[in-house]
């Protein structure tokens, strides 16, 4: 597996005039032409961030990852550890955008026009961390399934009353100052800007490649 070094990084910056959230260029490619990578700094978490490339564009953006660490490519999955390894998106979900495997839509046992109208805003209208607070998926979720390695143990199912899926995901926050720190149950979270970006680029299939600096955990 490949990773992105913080060289490279600081290379992609000064390519685009600037890091953190940065802004769409006037001319792009619309699809993903290269693995999606995602690097987690451990020692520094404000550090960790991800590269979409379209074509001779690239879209550098800053990542938060699970409050516990991470665990070794291909080992498990955990609440509060984020998984290193290569994954495919199988679903991406917002208030403007549905897309979903065939296979999830007939294992939620739902039809496709209902998770359309409801999945999404169900699952942003739960209150996970208890603070009185929703909308913690921000504007977007993309479902992340792993490749060649132990399934995720995650599935559709009832929480607080709501119909949800809880799976491995790229998603938004309500709270972007979230954003770039050790805080979430697993999953990666990017601010709104980069989000947006990644709902009008990706498509079923696209590859996530995940790595880190850093220990795993086994």
């Amino acid at each position: 597996m490949r990773r992105v070094s913080a060289v490279g990084l600081v290379g992609v910056c000064l390519a685009l005039g600037g890091c953190g959230q940065s802004s769409a260029p006037r001319q792009q490619a619309s699809g993903v032409t290269e693995p999606i990578r995602i690097e987690l700094d451990l020692s520094d978490p404000s550090r960790s961030f991800g590269v979409l490339t379209r074509g001779k564009e690239r879209t550098v953006f800053k990542v938060g990852f699970g409050r516990h660490g991470v665990t070794c490519a291909g080992s498990r999955f955990e609440e509060g550890y984020t998984p290193l390894g290569s994954f495919r998106v199988n679903a991406i979900l917002s208030d403007g955008r549905f897309v979903m495997e065939p296979a999830l839509i007939a294992q939620s046992g739902k039809s496709e026009a209902e998770l359309r109208t409801t999945l999404f805003r169900n699952m942003n209208a739960i209150d996970f961390s208890g603070d009185g607070e929703t909308g913690e998926y921000g504007i977007g979720y993309v479902s992340l399934a792993p490749v060649n390695s132990v399934k995720q143990p995650f599935a559709f199912n009832t929480y607080d009353g709501r119909f949800r899926w809880y799976s491995f995901a790229i998603h938004g926050s309500n709270n972007d100052q979230r954003i770039g720190q050790q805080v979430t149950g697993g999953c990666v979270n990017v601010a709104e800007p980069a989000l947006r970006t990644l709902l009008a680029a990706v498509q079923l299939g696209d590859e996530v490649v995940i790595s880190a600096k850093g220990p795993c955990t086994p």
